[in-house]
């Protein structure tokens, strides 16, 4: 378990919890010698993370479009910065240097790259742990969402363990470690 993506809301209009969690996460994975992978993004969670990792030592690397770059809304202090042609790009980038991913709390850019490493996992085309990090509740509509898919049979029952939820920074690392890596076999399950 070298490098970890976090998905995280950009947004500053949110409740101190959701600031809070980030730091703790990003405390945690430089105090275990994890790396974070983000999109480098200057304010809201996505900085926080970074932030928290960084000043405990640990490195953080930030992918970010051009486009984002030339809007300024990168991060100038991450350890390292990557410049993508694009988002797909860019996502696609996170996804291929990580060995595990969490998902802070955010809007609908951090539930889009959830859904999509969810379902790249479901195809057999991404295997690392997959942890949403349930910050008060708040993925808790989509939790049951996911759950309601599979009751109507939209996803198989055993795909409802491609992710993991945790409630805090120290139970989100606690899963990256212990979750196996996923069995390209699945794919011979993708379909229902």
């Amino acid at each position: 378990m070298k490098t970890i993506a976090v998905y995280a809301a950009s947004s500053t209009q949110i409740d101190e919890a959701f600031f809070e969690a980030a730091r703790q996460l990003g405390r945690a994975l430089a105090q275990h010698g994890m790396r974070l992978v983000n999109g480098a993004g200057n304010m809201g969670l996505m900085q926080a993370t970074a932030d928290a990792c960084m000043e405990a030592g640990g490195e953080a690397i930030g992918v970010i479009p051009t486009f984002m770059i030339e809007q300024d809304w990168h991060h100038k202090g991450m350890t390292q910065l990557i410049e993508t042609p694009d988002m797909h790009t860019r996502k696609q980038t996170i996804a291929d240097m990580n060995d595990g991913c969490v998902a802070l709390p955010g809007g609908c850019g951090t539930m889009e790259e959830l859904l999509e490493v969810i379902t790249w996992k479901q195809l057999g085309l991404y295997f690392h742990p997959i942890v949403i990090l349930n910050v008060n509740g708040y993925y808790d509509p989509l939790i049951q969402m996911l759950e309601r898919s599979a009751e109507y049979n939209f996803m198989r029952k055993q795909h409802l363990s491609i992710w993991q939820v945790a409630h805090n920074a120290e139970e989100a690392i606690e899963m990256l470690l212990n979750t196996p890596e996923w069995d390209s076999n699945v794919r011979r399950f993708a379909a229902i």
